[in-house]
């Protein structure tokens, strides 16, 4: 299965976000279409046929100590290229997921803001699975599906650090003060600290990304799907403040080849709908609840068969199960 055999039907995806309720583009805090317009106009698709980059063991997305990186998904449709033409071609962002995201953005930003000090920790538990390959009798690889599932403790202004506990046993990653944070290793301070002006955001994101994941880096990655993985890593690592959440939401609308999934599972088995970036035959997903709006999670899904395994197989998939604020590291929120 390709990535032409994947992607999704416009009218199709279209009809999905009119059936979420409240989802259209009265509902926008700006004419969703013309953005649509507009970002298609201005955006280039990078060059999809890099070598991939090696890989025997996949780490879930979600909750990485860094921030670190997955990979995201994005069923790219693109124009042709005619005649002398010889210009990349486009890659479309899907409007369903556009409007999706905005509806996601709204949510974010009607949720109060958390009441934080410092000195307490931001509570996350998560479930789910990833990946790895092992070498079986007679040099086969084999795929292994190892337990992902955690408990994390970040300290709001990063002065103790981060705990995490999974069935593996506890660590603590170092602390992290106000000068240290970033991007990639976010504090709920550092993330206060960001503009809630989605196109301010994000040439943020992609600064760090191209340096990263630019044409002179090496990387196979690529600046745009970099940018939507980071996005989705502080999404996730640390609940921000409502209105940067709801930046990150309109923000990763603006990358391109952003697409929706209609019909999704996450690793606990709740249904929900999905905005997702296809890279290197993979297609990562940001699982929403389709009344709420709500971040239920993310999974990687190969969209043909491999040594990972065929095509479909959720490689990577975690759940969101649990949010909260505590006082004490190592002891979850009392409700």
């Amino acid at each position: 299965m390709n990535a032409d055999d994947a992607r999704l039907d416009p009218v199709e995806s279209a009809g999905t976000v009119r059936r979420l309720p409240g989802l259209s583009d009265a509902d926008l805090p700006f004419h969703g279409h013309h953005r649509v317009r507009e970002h298609l106009l201005r955006e280039t698709a990078r060059d999809a046929g890099a070598a991939p980059r090696p890989r025997f063991r996949r780490r879930p997305a979600l909750f990485l100590a860094a921030g670190a990186a997955t990979c995201a998904v994005a069923l790219a449709v693109t124009l042709g290229v005619s005649g002398s033409d010889q210009r990349p071609p486009v890659a479309r962002t899907d409007p369903a997921a556009v409007q999706l995201l905005d509806r996601a953005a709204l949510a974010a930003h009607a949720t109060p803001a958390p009441a934080v000090r410092d000195g307490q920790f931001l509570y996350t538990r998560t479930t789910g699975h990833s990946t790895a390959l092992s070498e079986a009798k007679g040099g086969r690889m084999e795929a292994l599906r190892t337990d992902e599932s955690a408990e994390r403790w970040v300290s709001v202004d990063g002065s103790s650090g981060t705990l995490t506990r999974t069935a593996k046993g506890t660590t603590t990653d170092p602390a992290r003060g106000k000068d240290k944070a970033s991007i990639n290793g976010p504090t709920y301070r550092f993330l206060e600290s960001l503009p809630t002006d989605p196109d301010r955001l994000l040439e943020m994101v992609y600064a760090d990304a191209r340096l990263n994941h630019g044409p002179a880096s090496g990387s196979a990655t690529g600046p745009d799907h970099q940018a939507f993985v980071a996005i989705g890593d502080l999404l996730r690592t640390v609940e921000a403040p409502p209105g940067v959440s709801a930046a990150l939401y309109r923000a990763a609308a603006r990358i391109p080849g952003v697409v929706l999934v209609p019909e999704v599972t996450d690793a606990v088995g709740r249904k929900g709908v999905a905005v997702a970036r296809i890279h290197d035959g993979e297609r990562t997903e940001w699982i929403f609840d389709q009344k709420t709006m709500r971040l239920l999670g993310e999974r990687t899904v190969l969209l043909k068969d491999s040594a990972w395994g065929k095509a479909g197989t959720p490689v990577t998939s975690v759940a969101i199960v649990a949010r909260g604020i505590t006082t004490e590291a190592g002891q979850p929120p009392v409700h």
